[in-house]
């Protein structure tokens, strides 16, 4: 584990640190440990776990560790309770739930064979899901169509 006495000198913030200012800091993280392919998705209207997701690529098993400790141990100071920390056994995927913020950190075999960009992405908002009047319409025509032959 990595000595973190650098970090007891500053003091936590007073009031909790908002959505934005935690995936900033996250972000910055990642990015100060050379995590590679790092990407922000909205959750917001999608799901109640979490209003924002961040993923990241580490080269290794030892570098996917090594990202996750360091911010676990950032966020832990930061937040005064820190975060929930999973998959560290085998570090292929690494999770972090910092509450409003899911921080998952991959190998790059790993990450393309989940694709979590791809699910996450789509859009399911309800206005999205509900079927507009043409698709109504385009379903009778196809029972009708059924229903005659």
């Amino acid at each position: 584990m990595q000595d973190t006495s650098e970090l007891q000198d500053t003091k936590s913030p007073e009031a909790p640190l908002s959505t934005a200012e935690l995936q900033e800091f996250v972000i910055n993280s990642l990015e100060d440990d050379k995590a590679e392919d790092i990407i922000q998705i909205d959750l917001v209207g999608k799901t109640s776990i979490a209003d924002s997701m961040v993923i990241a690529t580490g080269r290794s098993n030892r570098q996917v560790s090594a990202i996750a400790d360091h911010l676990y141990r950032k966020l832990k100071h930061l937040t005064g309770d820190g975060c929930k920390l999973e998959g560290m056994e085998k570090a292929d995927w690494v999770l972090l739930d910092a509450g409003n913020i899911i921080i998952h950190i991959f190998r790059p075999e790993v990450r393309s064979f989940y694709n979590l960009e791809k699910m996450w992405s789509a859009d399911f908002t309800p206005d999205k899901m509900l079927p507009s009047d043409a698709d109504i319409a385009e379903d009778a025509d196809a029972r009708e169509t059924t229903e005659q032959v």
